[in-house]
């Protein structure tokens, strides 16, 4: 590779591998175009109550295998509900992983309850099932998992241990709609599940988000705290309306996105210092929001996390930071650590994240990103250099 201005990094002044930066996200969609102006002439998309959200959580339901969809306004909302569902409250524990989205430990904290956290496995970097039985005591009340960055919770043993110790388990599927373990849908394995149709979602509504249970007396709890003479968690019915189109294509664009990292996964082997986290097993099928990589900064030349992202962002390619680690960005008072977090830790200072837009595309936009990996591997010491 020379150094010309096409094989130069973009952040030392080349030219980005992808000039018009990645793709955006909600794409252009003819159906929902046609739903949109619909809305319009019906004047539905303005209406306190229409056929949109009826039928989209009926749709939910039953896409997930489960009785009950009960539609709110985020997917934040809908972990709060779903404690509530559930019953949890002041003084109880809620066991959830050391690394995990910061709106859930906020809001084990909103209902005045303390977050128990874990560490995660070593291996998938998901919530550790094997440390679950450790964290109890006699105040624990509630399990969170959540399934991030393309990985999958071992659910078959939690949903054993969340029966065996008869504790509530909510199921974060935020990042994962559609994904199966077992051929059952992910959200349908918890007491509640958890869905986000936040703007950058898989199924995006700009804001709004869904519980999903089979669990009659869920649904009851949720219904006396937001029906409050209308729904203080309300989903639109034009929010609802252009999830529908949305949903019916879930599966096949799944299919699309699994093909593409399966071959950026291949393309990336022989890769240093960036490893795919790896999915729980072969009766999975993940669902990616976001593709999740282990990072070595001594592998490439001593690059930090956080500037390898920038120069892969820089190149066009969305490439970000993982989350911080819930332990290291809240004071110990507010929650109990039930082991050293070791995994978690790690996780704080290796995980970096692709965004998803870019896998529904062809194999031009693998070779671009390997493309990138490649340039800004080859100038790593030089990247680090402009600090």
């Amino acid at each position: 590779m020379t150094d010309s201005a096409d094989h130069r990094p973009a952040i030392l002044g080349g030219t980005p591998v992808r000039p018009a930066g990645p793709a955006t996200w909600p794409p252009h969609n003819p159906s929902i175009q046609s739903v949109l102006q619909k809305l319009i002439e019906s004047g539905d998309w303005g209406r306190y109550h229409g056929p949109h959200c009826p039928d989209l959580a009926q749709r939910l339901a039953a896409y997930q295998g489960v009785e009950h969809a009960w539609l709110c306004s985020s997917g934040t909302a809908a972990v709060e509900l779903a404690l509530r569902g559930l019953g949890v409250g002041q003084g109880d524990e809620v066991i959830m992983a050391g690394y995990d989205f910061k709106a859930n430990f906020q809001n084990i904290l909103c209902l005045q309850a303390t977050p128990v956290l874990i560490d995660l496995n070593p291996t998938t970097w998901q919530l550790d099932v094997d440390g679950i039985e450790a964290a109890l005591s006699s105040r624990t009340r509630a399990i969170i998992a959540s399934h991030l960055h393309g990985g999958l919770v071992d659910m078959p043993r939690l949903r054993q241990v969340a029966d065996r110790h008869q504790l509530g388990l909510v199921e974060d599927a935020c990042q994962n709609p559609g994904a199966t373990i077992g051929g059952r849908r992910v959200g349908a394995w918890g007491d509640v599940g958890v869905l986000s149709f936040g703007g950058s979602k898989l199924l995006s509504a700009g804001r709004g988000g869904a519980l999903l249970t089979s669990r009659a007396d869920i649904i009851e709890r949720i219904k006396r705290y937001v029906l409050r003479g209308n729904d203080a968690y309300p989903l639109s019915e034009m929010q609802a309306a252009v999830l529908r189109p949305q949903l019916e294509e879930l599966d096949q664009q799944n299919i699309r996105r699994h093909a593409f990292v399966r071959q950026l996964a291949t393309n990336l082997k022989d890769v240093s210092g960036l490893a795919l986290l790896p999915i729980l097993d072969d009766s999975t099928q993940p669902a990616y929001y976001k593709v999740g990589f282990r990072y070595s900064a001594s592998a490439i030349d001593g690059l930090p996390k956080d500037l390898f992202a920038e120069a892969l962002r820089a190149e066009g390619i969305a490439f970000d930071p993982g989350f911080r680690s819930l332990h290291l960005i809240h004071a110990t008072r507010r929650f109990r650590a039930a082991d050293i977090l070791t995994q978690a830790t790690l996780a704080d200072t290796q995980m970096l994240t692709l965004h998803h837009p870019v896998l529904l595309e062809g194999d031009a936009a693998i070779t671009e990103i390997t493309t990138a990996i490649e340039k800004v591997q080859q100038h790593a010491a030089e990247i680090r250099g402009r600090q």
